[in-house]
C-alpha cells in the first residue's frame, strides 16, 4: 500500500512569545530567511514607526518603507519601491493593512514574507489573501503564506484593547463558518476539506473555549495559535471557506450598506456568527459564543455598534448578494424580511436574557 500525503504550505517559524521581537534578526538568520539582513520592511507611521527605532540597530541591511493605507494601489507603490533593491526578504511590521499590502507586494516582487504583528485584530496574520480597498470598494488578492510569523505578546499587550477583541470575535465565528461549509456539503454536496475543517473548527473552540482574558499571555498564545490556523486552514482548502460563512456575508453587508459606520471586523462577524448559530437551531452554542463574546468585551447584538434592528435586519437580508455562490445558512432559510426580523428579534430576547 503507498503512503500518500499532501504538502500543506505553512510558515517556517511561528514566534510567539514576550520579546520575540527582539530576536528577529536571529530568528531570520537561522532559518536562512535572510542571513545576510538585506530586508524590505514595510511599516505604518504609527506603531510601526515606533518599533523602527528599536530594530533598526539589529537590522542594519534593512531598508523601510512606510505604508500610508491599506488599499491596493499603496500596495503596488510598495512593491515599485522595493523593485530597486536586492533583498533576501519582505518584512510586514504592524497591523492588518501593512502586512496585508506587504504580503501582496512580495507576491508582485517574487520575494518571501514575514509577518510580525503588532495586534491580533484578525486571522489575516498567517492567511493566503491580502484584502485591499479598490475603486470597487475592498477586495479580497490571493498570495502566498507567510513564509514566517512574529508575534511579540508584550507589544500586543500595549496596542489598543479593541484590536484582540476583534481578533477574538473573528477566530470564534470559525465554529460558525464551518457549520455553514458542512451545510453546504448536506445540501448541495460541496466539497468539504476534513483536515481544513478541523483546524478552522479546533481554532475556534480553543478561544471559544478559554477561561482567560485578553491580558493573559496563556489566552494571547491561544488567540494568536487560532489565528495561524485559521490561515492554514484557509491555505489547505484553497479558499476562505472554513473561516468565512453567513458571519461574513453579513459583515460585508454591513460594510456595503452603511460606509462609515461600520465597527470593527472582528465584532461584526462575531454578532453574525453568533445569530447564524441561532438561525441553525443551535441555540445553546449561539448563547456560549454571546457569553464568551459578551464576556471579553465583544458586542452581540447590533445596537451595541451603533445599527439599528431594521438596519441589521436589511444586512442579513443583503448578505447572500456579498458572495454570489456561497451558501450558508442565510441562502437555505431565505428569509423574508418579516421572518428575518422576527428571528432577530428572538435572538435578541434569547442573548439578553
Amino acid at each position: 500500500m503507498p503512503v500518500l500525503t499532501r504538502l500543506i504550505p505553512s510558515p517556517l517559524v511561528v514566534d510567539v512569545r514576550p520579546g520575540a521581537l527582539d530576536d528577529l534578526a536571529s530568528v531570520l538568520a537561522d532559518q536562512r530567511i535572510s542571513q545576510s539582513g538585506m530586508l524590505a520592511v514595510a511599516i505604518s507611521d504609527g506603531s510601526g514607526a515606533r518599533l523602527r527605532r528599536r530594530l533598526e540597530p539589529s537590522l542594519p541591511g534593512a531598508d523601510w518603507f512606510e505604508v500610508g493605507g491599506g488599499t491596493i494601489d499603496d500596495a503596488v507603490r510598495l512593491a515599485d519601491g522595493m523593485k530597486s533593491g536586492r533583498y533576501d526578504a519582505v518584512v510586514g511590521l504592524g497591523g492588518g493593512k501593512v502586512i496585508d499590502c506587504a504580503k501582496f507586494a512580495a507576491a508582485r516582487v517574487g520575494l518571501p514574507m514575514v509577518a510580525v504583528a503588532t495586534n491580533l485584530s484578525h486571522d489575516g496574520i498567517c492567511s493566503p489573501v491580502s484584502i485591499l480597498d479598490n475603486d470597487a470598494g475592498r477586495g479580497s488578492y490571493g498570495v502566498p503564506t507567510p513564509i514566517a510569523l512574529v508575534v511579540d505578546l508584550a507589544v500586543i499587550r500595549e496596542a489598543p484593547i479593541r484590536f484582540v477583541r476583534s481578533g477574538i470575535g473573528d477566530a470564534v465565528s470559525n465554529v460558525s463558518a464551518v457549520a455553514d461549509w458542512e451545510l453546504a456539503h448536506r445540501v448541495n454536496g460541496e466539497k468539504v476539506d476534513g483536515l481544513a475543517a478541523a483546524l478552522a473548527r479546533q481554532a475556534g473552540e480553543a478561544v471559544l473555549r478559554h477561561p482567560g482574558g485578553c491580558g493573559d499571555d496563556g489566552f494571547l498564545t491561544v488567540l494568536t495559535e487560532g489565528l495561524v490556523l485559521s490561515g492554514i486552514a484557509m491555505t489547505i482548502a484553497g479558499h476562505t471557506r472554513p473561516s468565512s460563512g453567513a458571519c461574513h456575508e453579513i459583515s460585508h453587508a454591513l460594510d456595503l450598506l452603511y460606509p462609515g459606520r461600520a465597527a470593527s471586523h472582528g465584532e461584526q462577524v462575531g454578532i453574525g456568527a453568533a445569530f447564524a448559530t441561532y438561525l441553525r437551531g443551535d441555540r445553546e452554542g449561539s448563547l456560549l459564543m454571546a457569553d464568551t463574546l459578551r464576556r471579553h468585551g465583544l458586542p452581540v447584538v447590533a445596537r451595541e455598534i451603533g445599527f439599528g434592528d431594521e438596519e441589521f435586519v436589511r444586512a442579513v437580508q443583503f448578505a447572500p448578494r456579498t458572495r454570489p455562490g456561497r451558501y450558508t445558512v442565510l441562502e437555505h432559510l431565505d428569509l423574508s424580511p418579516a421572518r428575518a426580523g422576527e428571528a432577530y428579534a428572538e435572538y435578541v430576547a434569547a442573548v439578553s436574557g
